[in-house]
Protein backbone atom coordinates (compact mmCIF):
# COMPACT_ATOMS: atom_id res chain seq x y z
CA UNK A 1 0.00 0.00 0.00
CA UNK A 2 1.16 3.17 -0.74
CA UNK A 3 2.17 6.00 1.76
CA UNK A 4 -0.26 8.47 -0.13
CA UNK A 5 -2.79 5.90 0.15
CA UNK A 6 -2.09 6.02 3.83
CA UNK A 7 -2.41 9.55 3.89
CA UNK A 8 -6.00 9.89 2.10
CA UNK A 9 -7.02 7.50 4.53
CA UNK A 10 -5.22 9.03 7.78
CA UNK A 11 -7.00 12.43 6.72
CA UNK A 12 -10.03 11.00 6.31
CA UNK A 13 -10.05 9.93 10.59
CA UNK A 14 -10.28 13.71 11.65
CA UNK A 15 -6.80 13.98 12.66
CA UNK A 16 -6.27 17.67 13.16
CA UNK A 17 -3.34 19.50 14.38
CA UNK A 18 -3.53 22.85 17.00
CA UNK A 19 -0.60 24.13 15.05
CA UNK A 20 1.97 23.05 12.46
CA UNK A 21 5.06 22.29 12.93
CA UNK A 22 8.39 22.59 11.42
CA UNK A 23 8.91 20.27 8.13
CA UNK A 24 10.12 16.56 9.79
CA UNK A 25 10.68 15.42 6.35
CA UNK A 26 13.30 16.19 3.51
CA UNK A 27 11.10 14.80 1.17
CA UNK A 28 8.17 16.41 1.15
CA UNK A 29 9.21 20.07 0.72
CA UNK A 30 6.72 23.24 0.86
CA UNK A 31 5.41 23.23 -2.46
CA UNK A 32 4.50 19.73 -2.08
CA UNK A 33 0.51 18.84 -2.33
CA UNK A 34 1.01 16.72 0.77
CA UNK A 35 2.89 19.42 2.80
CA UNK A 36 -0.15 20.45 5.12
CA UNK A 37 -1.36 17.18 5.36
CA UNK A 38 1.91 15.28 6.15
CA UNK A 39 3.12 18.28 8.82
CA UNK A 40 -0.52 17.97 10.56
CA UNK A 41 -0.37 14.05 11.08
CA UNK A 42 3.23 14.35 11.70
CA UNK A 43 2.67 16.84 14.41
CA UNK A 44 -0.29 14.32 16.19
CA UNK A 45 2.54 12.12 16.40
CA UNK A 46 0.53 9.56 13.96
CA UNK A 47 3.09 9.60 10.88
CA UNK A 48 6.89 9.86 11.64
CA UNK A 49 8.98 8.64 8.57
CA UNK A 50 11.92 6.97 8.83
CA UNK A 51 15.46 7.13 10.37
CA UNK A 52 17.05 9.03 7.47
CA UNK A 53 14.42 11.42 8.09
CA UNK A 54 12.09 11.07 4.50
CA UNK A 55 8.68 11.01 4.88
CA UNK A 56 8.79 7.51 1.75
CA UNK A 57 5.22 8.15 0.34
CA UNK A 58 6.32 6.36 -2.62
CA UNK A 59 6.79 3.70 -0.83
CA UNK A 60 4.68 0.24 -0.27
CA UNK A 61 3.72 -0.05 3.62
CA UNK A 62 2.99 -3.20 5.09
CA UNK A 63 0.19 -4.33 7.14
CA UNK A 64 2.45 -3.93 9.81
CA UNK A 65 3.26 -0.40 9.68
CA UNK A 66 -0.23 0.21 8.94
CA UNK A 67 -1.17 -1.26 12.12
CA UNK A 68 1.14 1.11 13.90
CA UNK A 69 -0.49 4.38 11.87
CA UNK A 70 -4.01 3.04 12.80
CA UNK A 71 -2.82 2.58 16.75
CA UNK A 72 -1.89 5.79 17.03
CA UNK A 73 -5.09 7.41 15.49
CA UNK A 74 -6.82 4.95 18.34
CA UNK A 75 -4.79 6.99 20.97
CA UNK A 76 -5.56 10.20 19.86
CA UNK A 77 -9.35 9.36 20.06
CA UNK A 78 -9.95 9.59 16.58
CA UNK A 79 -13.36 6.83 15.87
CA UNK A 80 -11.64 3.99 13.02
CA UNK A 81 -13.55 1.10 14.06
CA UNK A 82 -13.61 -0.42 9.91
CA UNK A 83 -9.60 0.25 10.25
CA UNK A 84 -9.26 -1.56 13.67
CA UNK A 85 -11.33 -4.33 12.62
CA UNK A 86 -9.25 -4.36 9.06
CA UNK A 87 -5.93 -4.66 11.17
CA UNK A 88 -7.06 -6.62 14.44
CA UNK A 89 -4.04 -9.73 14.33
CA UNK A 90 -1.51 -6.93 13.93
CA UNK A 91 -3.15 -4.49 16.45
CA UNK A 92 -3.33 -7.13 19.13
CA UNK A 93 0.58 -8.02 18.17
CA UNK A 94 1.33 -4.57 18.73
CA UNK A 95 -0.77 -5.07 22.25
CA UNK A 96 -3.50 -2.70 20.91
CA UNK A 97 -6.72 -4.43 22.19
CA UNK A 98 -10.06 -4.81 20.27
CA UNK A 99 -12.99 -5.47 21.78
CA UNK A 100 -15.31 -8.07 19.88
CA UNK A 101 -17.69 -5.75 19.16
CA UNK A 102 -15.14 -3.51 16.89
CA UNK A 103 -13.83 -6.72 15.47
CA UNK A 104 -17.79 -7.24 14.05
CA UNK A 105 -18.81 -3.72 13.57
CA UNK A 106 -20.11 -4.20 9.72
CA UNK A 107 -21.45 -7.89 10.74
CA UNK A 108 -25.10 -6.40 11.39
CA UNK A 109 -26.40 -3.29 9.74
CA UNK A 110 -29.68 -2.14 10.86
CA UNK A 111 -31.65 0.23 8.65
CA UNK A 112 -35.05 1.89 8.62
CA UNK A 113 -38.33 3.07 6.58
CA UNK A 114 -41.27 5.67 8.26
CA UNK A 115 -43.91 6.05 5.73
CA UNK A 116 -47.01 8.32 6.84
CA UNK A 117 -49.89 8.36 3.89
CA UNK A 118 -53.01 9.04 3.24
CA UNK A 119 -55.75 7.95 0.67
CA UNK A 120 -59.02 9.20 -0.25
CA UNK A 121 -61.35 7.16 -2.81
CA UNK A 122 -64.31 8.28 -4.06
CA UNK A 123 -66.69 6.93 -6.68
CA UNK A 124 -68.48 3.70 -5.50
CA UNK A 125 -66.74 3.37 -2.33
CA UNK A 126 -66.37 6.34 -0.57
CA UNK A 127 -64.01 6.46 2.54
CA UNK A 128 -60.25 7.52 3.45
CA UNK A 129 -57.38 6.56 5.83
CA UNK A 130 -54.50 7.15 6.83
CA UNK A 131 -51.33 5.23 8.46
CA UNK A 132 -48.15 5.26 9.77
CA UNK A 133 -46.01 2.43 8.27
CA UNK A 134 -42.65 2.05 10.35
CA UNK A 135 -39.90 -0.71 9.24
CA UNK A 136 -36.63 -1.59 9.64
CA UNK A 137 -34.54 -3.67 8.16
CA UNK A 138 -32.15 -6.10 9.78
CA UNK A 139 -28.92 -7.60 7.77
CA UNK A 140 -26.37 -9.70 9.07
CA UNK A 141 -23.64 -11.47 7.30
CA UNK A 142 -23.30 -14.99 7.73
CA UNK A 143 -20.18 -15.58 5.90
CA UNK A 144 -18.76 -14.15 2.47
CA UNK A 145 -21.11 -15.82 0.52
CA UNK A 146 -24.43 -15.57 2.67
CA UNK A 147 -26.28 -13.08 4.28
CA UNK A 148 -29.68 -13.04 6.50
CA UNK A 149 -31.93 -10.52 6.33
CA UNK A 150 -35.08 -9.61 8.45
CA UNK A 151 -37.77 -6.96 8.65
CA UNK A 152 -39.61 -5.74 11.48
CA UNK A 153 -42.71 -3.99 10.53
CA UNK A 154 -45.76 -1.27 12.24
CA UNK A 155 -48.43 -0.46 11.33
CA UNK A 156 -50.84 2.66 12.85
CA UNK A 157 -53.89 3.65 10.85
CA UNK A 158 -54.36 6.62 12.44
CA UNK A 159 -57.53 7.66 10.81
CA UNK A 160 -59.46 5.16 12.92
CA UNK A 161 -59.20 5.56 16.56
CA UNK A 162 -60.47 1.68 17.39
CA UNK A 163 -57.61 0.32 15.28
CA UNK A 164 -55.31 -1.72 16.88
CA UNK A 165 -51.39 -1.50 16.10
CA UNK A 166 -49.91 -4.15 13.85
CA UNK A 167 -45.67 -5.20 14.79
CA UNK A 168 -44.56 -8.30 13.38
CA UNK A 169 -41.30 -9.79 11.72
CA UNK A 170 -42.92 -10.26 7.95
CA UNK A 171 -39.51 -10.53 6.46
CA UNK A 172 -36.54 -13.62 7.22
CA UNK A 173 -34.71 -14.98 4.94
CA UNK A 174 -30.74 -15.83 3.56
CA UNK A 175 -29.21 -15.23 0.50
CA UNK A 176 -26.20 -16.39 -1.15
CA UNK A 177 -24.85 -18.41 -3.96
CA UNK A 178 -25.35 -21.76 -4.79
CA UNK A 179 -22.28 -22.48 -7.71
CA UNK A 180 -23.51 -19.82 -10.00
CA UNK A 181 -26.60 -19.59 -8.61
CA UNK A 182 -28.26 -16.85 -6.44
CA UNK A 183 -30.56 -17.78 -4.15
CA UNK A 184 -32.92 -16.49 -1.54
CA UNK A 185 -35.02 -18.60 0.25
CA UNK A 186 -37.22 -17.77 3.22
CA UNK A 187 -39.74 -15.10 4.14
CA UNK A 188 -39.81 -12.42 1.63
CA UNK A 189 -41.62 -10.09 -1.08
CA UNK A 190 -41.98 -11.61 -4.10
CA UNK A 191 -42.50 -8.71 -6.67
CA UNK A 192 -43.35 -8.78 -10.73
CA UNK A 193 -45.30 -5.29 -9.93
CA UNK A 194 -47.71 -5.54 -12.80
CA UNK A 195 -49.01 -9.31 -12.29
CA UNK A 196 -47.82 -10.00 -8.84
CA UNK A 197 -46.93 -8.51 -5.38
CA UNK A 198 -47.29 -10.67 -2.50
CA UNK A 199 -45.27 -11.48 0.35
CA UNK A 200 -44.96 -15.11 0.47
CA UNK A 201 -42.75 -18.29 1.92
CA UNK A 202 -40.67 -19.60 -0.66
CA UNK A 203 -36.98 -19.40 -2.57
CA UNK A 204 -36.15 -16.88 -5.42
CA UNK A 205 -33.12 -18.43 -8.17
CA UNK A 206 -31.55 -16.42 -10.42
CA UNK A 207 -28.44 -16.89 -13.05
CA UNK A 208 -27.06 -14.82 -15.25
CA UNK A 209 -25.96 -10.66 -15.30
CA UNK A 210 -26.91 -9.23 -18.98
CA UNK A 211 -29.02 -11.99 -20.01
CA UNK A 212 -30.39 -13.24 -16.62
CA UNK A 213 -32.86 -16.31 -16.14
CA UNK A 214 -34.79 -16.89 -12.73
CA UNK A 215 -37.16 -19.28 -11.35
CA UNK A 216 -39.47 -18.57 -8.22
CA UNK A 217 -41.52 -20.63 -6.39
CA UNK A 218 -43.53 -19.80 -3.19
CA UNK A 219 -46.87 -20.17 -0.82
CA UNK A 220 -48.78 -17.22 0.12
CA UNK A 221 -49.65 -15.49 3.28
CA UNK A 222 -52.61 -13.53 3.77
CA UNK A 223 -55.66 -13.01 6.61
CA UNK A 224 -58.89 -12.97 6.98
CA UNK A 225 -60.86 -14.88 4.37
CA UNK A 226 -64.23 -13.47 2.95
CA UNK A 227 -66.73 -14.95 0.37
CA UNK A 228 -68.83 -13.52 -2.89
CA UNK A 229 -71.70 -15.23 -4.06
CA UNK A 230 -74.12 -14.75 -6.96
CA UNK A 231 -77.25 -15.06 -6.28
CA UNK A 232 -77.79 -17.22 -3.23
CA UNK A 233 -74.80 -19.45 -4.68
CA UNK A 234 -71.24 -18.88 -3.46
CA UNK A 235 -69.08 -18.54 -6.52
CA UNK A 236 -65.27 -18.77 -4.54
CA UNK A 237 -63.57 -16.99 -1.46
CA UNK A 238 -61.27 -14.11 -1.75
CA UNK A 239 -59.06 -12.62 1.15
CA UNK A 240 -59.98 -9.00 2.56
CA UNK A 241 -56.37 -7.45 3.50
CA UNK A 242 -55.50 -4.54 5.29
CA UNK A 243 -54.68 -2.58 2.46
CA UNK A 244 -58.21 -3.73 0.33
CA UNK A 245 -59.26 -6.31 -1.23
CA UNK A 246 -56.89 -9.02 -2.58
CA UNK A 247 -56.97 -11.94 -4.50
CA UNK A 248 -54.18 -14.24 -2.78
CA UNK A 249 -55.32 -16.47 -0.11
CA UNK A 250 -53.57 -18.40 2.70
CA UNK A 251 -51.66 -21.03 1.13
CA UNK A 252 -52.21 -20.31 -2.46
CA UNK A 253 -49.05 -21.59 -4.49
CA UNK A 254 -47.52 -19.57 -7.07
CA UNK A 255 -44.41 -20.05 -9.66
CA UNK A 256 -42.59 -17.65 -11.80
CA UNK A 257 -39.96 -18.05 -14.39
CA UNK A 258 -38.40 -15.59 -16.70
CA UNK A 259 -35.63 -14.29 -18.84
CA UNK A 260 -34.53 -10.91 -19.02
CA UNK A 261 -32.27 -9.07 -21.34
CA UNK A 262 -30.65 -5.79 -22.83
CA UNK A 263 -31.03 -5.46 -26.47
CA UNK A 264 -29.45 -2.35 -27.04
CA UNK A 265 -31.08 0.09 -25.36
CA UNK A 266 -34.43 -1.68 -24.46
CA UNK A 267 -34.92 -3.79 -22.23
CA UNK A 268 -36.69 -7.07 -22.68
CA UNK A 269 -38.23 -9.95 -20.41
CA UNK A 270 -40.63 -12.78 -21.24
CA UNK A 271 -42.29 -14.29 -17.81
CA UNK A 272 -44.15 -16.99 -16.82
CA UNK A 273 -46.76 -17.85 -13.84
CA UNK A 274 -48.61 -20.21 -12.93
CA UNK A 275 -51.42 -20.20 -9.37
CA UNK A 276 -52.48 -23.26 -7.76
CA UNK A 277 -55.07 -20.94 -6.80
CA UNK A 278 -58.95 -20.08 -7.00
CA UNK A 279 -58.37 -19.45 -10.29
CA UNK A 280 -55.99 -21.67 -11.89
CA UNK A 281 -54.29 -19.34 -13.55
CA UNK A 282 -51.34 -19.24 -16.32
CA UNK A 283 -50.34 -16.30 -17.47
CA UNK A 284 -47.90 -15.06 -19.96
CA UNK A 285 -45.97 -11.90 -19.60
CA UNK A 286 -44.21 -9.83 -22.64
CA UNK A 287 -42.71 -6.22 -21.46
CA UNK A 288 -39.96 -3.82 -22.95
CA UNK A 289 -38.73 -1.00 -20.95
CA UNK A 290 -36.46 1.89 -22.65
CA UNK A 291 -35.45 5.16 -22.72
CA UNK A 292 -36.99 7.23 -25.76
CA UNK A 293 -35.54 10.61 -25.12
CA UNK A 294 -33.38 12.17 -22.51
CA UNK A 295 -35.06 10.87 -18.91
CA UNK A 296 -37.93 9.95 -20.58
CA UNK A 297 -38.58 6.02 -20.44
CA UNK A 298 -41.59 4.27 -22.29
CA UNK A 299 -42.48 0.81 -21.04
CA UNK A 300 -45.22 -1.42 -22.24
CA UNK A 301 -46.35 -4.85 -21.22
CA UNK A 302 -48.35 -7.45 -23.40
CA UNK A 303 -50.58 -10.11 -20.83
CA UNK A 304 -52.62 -13.46 -21.89
CA UNK A 305 -54.02 -15.02 -19.49
CA UNK A 306 -55.93 -18.07 -18.84
CA UNK A 307 -58.03 -18.97 -15.82
CA UNK A 308 -60.37 -22.20 -15.38
CA UNK A 309 -61.60 -20.92 -12.31
CA UNK A 310 -63.16 -17.69 -13.49
CA UNK A 311 -64.11 -19.45 -16.62
CA UNK A 312 -66.57 -21.17 -14.14
CA UNK A 313 -67.56 -17.81 -13.26
CA UNK A 314 -68.11 -15.84 -16.36
CA UNK A 315 -70.77 -18.68 -17.74
CA UNK A 316 -72.66 -17.95 -14.41
CA UNK A 317 -73.17 -14.55 -15.80
CA UNK A 318 -73.62 -15.60 -19.22
CA UNK A 319 -70.49 -13.65 -20.66
CA UNK A 320 -67.22 -15.05 -22.38
CA UNK A 321 -63.83 -13.70 -19.97
CA UNK A 322 -60.78 -11.96 -22.64
CA UNK A 323 -57.37 -13.50 -22.44
CA UNK A 324 -55.75 -10.06 -23.86
CA UNK A 325 -54.48 -7.48 -21.46
CA UNK A 326 -52.10 -5.10 -21.99
CA UNK A 327 -50.61 -1.66 -20.37
CA UNK A 328 -48.49 1.06 -21.28
CA UNK A 329 -46.55 3.78 -19.23
CA UNK A 330 -44.25 6.78 -19.41
CA UNK A 331 -41.44 8.18 -16.58
CA UNK A 332 -40.11 11.20 -16.52
CA UNK A 333 -36.96 11.74 -14.15
CA UNK A 334 -37.23 10.28 -10.67
CA UNK A 335 -36.91 11.14 -7.15
CA UNK A 336 -33.63 9.97 -5.45
CA UNK A 337 -33.27 9.73 -1.45
CA UNK A 338 -29.64 10.65 -1.58
CA UNK A 339 -30.12 14.12 -3.98
CA UNK A 340 -32.60 16.79 -1.88
CA UNK A 341 -34.49 18.41 -4.94
CA UNK A 342 -35.17 15.41 -7.77
CA UNK A 343 -38.41 14.92 -8.58
CA UNK A 344 -40.22 12.44 -11.17
CA UNK A 345 -43.49 12.29 -13.39
CA UNK A 346 -45.55 9.13 -14.30
CA UNK A 347 -48.82 7.98 -16.20
CA UNK A 348 -49.52 4.46 -16.88
CA UNK A 349 -52.51 2.74 -18.63
CA UNK A 350 -53.82 -0.62 -18.24
CA UNK A 351 -56.80 -2.58 -19.95
CA UNK A 352 -56.76 -6.13 -17.93
CA UNK A 353 -58.79 -8.73 -18.18
CA UNK A 354 -59.33 -10.40 -14.98
CA UNK A 355 -57.28 -13.38 -16.55
CA UNK A 356 -54.28 -11.66 -16.98
CA UNK A 357 -53.18 -10.43 -12.90
CA UNK A 358 -52.92 -12.46 -9.87
CA UNK A 359 -52.38 -9.25 -7.53
CA UNK A 360 -50.64 -6.37 -8.69
CA UNK A 361 -48.84 -3.56 -7.20
CA UNK A 362 -51.86 -0.75 -7.47
CA UNK A 363 -54.06 -2.79 -5.49
CA UNK A 364 -51.76 -4.80 -2.93
CA UNK A 365 -50.10 -2.10 -2.12
CA UNK A 366 -53.41 0.15 -1.34
CA UNK A 367 -52.36 2.83 -4.04
CA UNK A 368 -55.80 2.28 -5.70
CA UNK A 369 -59.12 -0.04 -5.44
CA UNK A 370 -60.54 -2.50 -6.98
CA UNK A 371 -63.64 -1.25 -8.64
CA UNK A 372 -66.37 -1.50 -5.80
CA UNK A 373 -64.09 -4.07 -3.90
CA UNK A 374 -65.88 -6.82 -5.66
CA UNK A 375 -65.37 -5.53 -9.39
CA UNK A 376 -62.58 -7.58 -10.40
CA UNK A 377 -65.00 -10.76 -9.68
CA UNK A 378 -68.39 -9.00 -11.28
CA UNK A 379 -67.01 -7.68 -14.08
CA UNK A 380 -64.27 -9.14 -16.23
CA UNK A 381 -60.87 -6.98 -14.97
CA UNK A 382 -60.50 -3.32 -14.68
CA UNK A 383 -58.84 -0.73 -16.78
CA UNK A 384 -58.17 2.81 -16.00
CA UNK A 385 -55.28 5.35 -15.59
CA UNK A 386 -52.72 6.00 -12.88
CA UNK A 387 -50.71 9.55 -12.76
CA UNK A 388 -48.19 10.65 -9.99
CA UNK A 389 -45.24 12.71 -8.89
CA UNK A 390 -42.43 12.52 -6.28
CA UNK A 391 -39.88 14.93 -4.68
CA UNK A 392 -37.39 14.55 -2.63
CA UNK A 393 -37.56 17.41 0.01
CA UNK A 394 -34.41 16.58 1.82
CA UNK A 395 -31.78 13.90 2.24
CA UNK A 396 -33.84 10.73 2.57
CA UNK A 397 -36.88 12.57 2.88
CA UNK A 398 -39.18 11.76 -0.26
CA UNK A 399 -42.53 13.04 -0.59
CA UNK A 400 -45.06 11.60 -3.58
CA UNK A 401 -48.64 11.67 -4.89
CA UNK A 402 -50.66 9.72 -6.99
CA UNK A 403 -54.10 9.65 -8.73
CA UNK A 404 -56.00 6.69 -9.79
CA UNK A 405 -59.23 6.06 -11.72
CA UNK A 406 -59.99 2.58 -12.21
CA UNK A 407 -63.69 1.04 -13.81
CA UNK A 408 -65.18 -2.59 -14.05
CA UNK A 409 -63.85 -3.46 -17.33
CA UNK A 410 -66.99 -5.03 -18.73
CA UNK A 411 -70.37 -5.53 -17.47
CA UNK A 412 -71.48 -8.62 -16.63
CA UNK A 413 -74.82 -7.88 -15.84
CA UNK A 414 -73.98 -6.46 -12.14
CA UNK A 415 -73.55 -3.22 -12.72
CA UNK A 416 -70.01 -1.78 -13.76
CA UNK A 417 -68.21 -0.49 -11.00
CA UNK A 418 -65.48 2.64 -10.42
CA UNK A 419 -63.49 3.77 -7.65
CA UNK A 420 -61.27 7.15 -8.07
CA UNK A 421 -58.37 7.42 -5.72
CA UNK A 422 -55.87 10.03 -4.38
CA UNK A 423 -52.52 8.66 -2.41
CA UNK A 424 -50.48 10.86 -0.70
CA UNK A 425 -47.31 10.12 1.46
CA UNK A 426 -44.17 10.92 2.81
CA UNK A 427 -40.86 8.30 3.24
CA UNK A 428 -38.76 8.87 5.45
CA UNK A 429 -35.21 6.71 5.71
CA UNK A 430 -32.57 6.25 7.47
Amino acid sequence: MKKSLVLAMAMALGVTASAYAANPFSDVPAGHWAYDAVNKLAAEGVVDGYPDGTYGGDKLMTRYEMAQIVAKAMAKGANVDKLAAEFADELDSLGVRVANLEKKADNVKITGQIRASYRDVSGDRDGHEGKLRTRLFINGQVNEDWTYTARLQNEQVYSDEDAEDDAKVNWAFVSGRVGGVKMDAGRMDFVQGDVLDTRADGVKLAYGSDVKVFGWAMKALSDDVASLAIGDEEVFTKTEIEDGASLVEDGDRFYVAGVEANIGAVNTAVKYYNADNLRDQEIWEVALKGEVAKDLTLRGSWFYGDSDGYDGVADRLNESTDNNGWLVGLTYKGAKASKPGSWGLYANYSDRPFSTYLEPTVFSGGYAEYPDGLGAFTTDGYKGFEVGANVTLAKNIVAGVKYADFEGREDKGLGTPDAQVLWSEVIFTF
